[in-house]
């Protein structure tokens, strides 16, 4: 297969009926580790909103079960798509999400943000930094994956388009990023799991590194300070080298898709497993079509 291929078997697809599959190429063929490390910056700015770190914070659930949080994330999000959202693998999995979620108040904006950020998070890496940019099927699978996610999910006014969710987020941080020490300490949680992954000599220079790729309205909002210019200039320059060499690398074969490989379920995963311990013993709730569809449907 050629390193442009799968591009061109993406570009015949439809976005609108066949956003699922072109989510599964673009998360575990194309841009495996780019998807991954968009969907990492978009937890952090989730951190800048005081009133969405606040809850995080009062969890606790960052600092004594950092990487397991990480992990559950990845995880839920995975078991709602590889199969297709329809699925009922993936019907089960927003199941579990919901009744993880539905012990707390929280706004249908900050939902909708969260969300938007999902989707404009990995876009935006993966233009700037991937081996190529997306293509508009792409961006629209994106999209088209978060107003599913969204349905299944009890969420109102969500957008029906990319530009919808960058609009969407970009007024919601000009309006909610604002500087609270919970912010910086969830955020601080989260470096730290993340500079887990890598030998102890070089969590300091991995903990600057992120710190360069951020802007300075999220790292404000955080309580950090601008990183100086030539690690700015460092982090960037290191990621565009290395979208070059995967650019001259052969795409990936059909028969070995990349996979979460969580280090908090060395062994594979339950569904149960995810998420904090008391949401097993939570009862499950019909999505928002099965309660629409009256008695008789199906439940967990």
């Amino acid at each position: 297969m050629g390193r442009y291929s799968r591009l061109r078997e993406i570009r015949r697809m439809d976005p609108a009926r066949d956003y699922a599959e072109i989510l599964r190429l673009i998360s575990q063929y194309e841009f495996p580790w780019d998807y991954r490390q968009g969907v990492s910056v978009a937890f952090l700015r989730d951190y800048g909103v005081p009133r969405i770190s606040l809850l995080l914070d009062r969890t606790q659930e960052f600092e004594r079960n950092g990487q397991k949080r990480y992990d559950d994330t990845v995880l839920i999000g995975y078991e709602m798509a590889v199969d297709g959202f329809d699925s009922d693998r993936g019907r089960a999995a927003a199941r579990h999400l919901n009744r993880i979620h539905g012990k707390y108040r929280i706004p249908n904006d900050d939902f909708r943000y969260v969300l938007a950020t999902t989707v404009v998070g990995p876009k935006r890496w993966i233009d700037r930094y991937g081996w190529r940019p997306l293509c508009a099927q792409e961006v629209q699978a994106l999209a088209e994956a978060a107003r599913k996610t969204g349905a299944m999910m009890g969420i109102e006014d969500v957008p029906d388009t990319y530009e919808g969710f960058e609009r969407l987020l970009d007024a919601y941080e000009e309006r909610m990023f604002a500087y609270d020490p919970a912010n910086r300490r969830v955020a601080s949680a989260t470096f730290r799991t993340m500079a887990s992954w890598y030998p102890r000599p070089l969590r300091p220079l991995v903990a600057r590194f992120a710190l360069a790729l951020l802007d300075e309205p999220l790292l404000r909002a955080l309580g950090f300070r601008p990183q100086p210019r030539w690690a700015r200039t460092s982090a960037s320059a290191a990621l565009r080298l290395r979208a070059r060499c995967v650019r001259g690398m052969p795409a990936r074969p059909r028969r070995l898709p990349a996979r979460p490989r969580p280090r908090s379920y060395p062994f594979g995963w339950r569904l149960d497993d995810l998420g904090p311990h008391w949401a097993r013993s939570r009862p499950l709730e019909p999505l928002p079509d099965e309660a629409a569809a009256g008695p008789g449907t199906r439940r967990g």
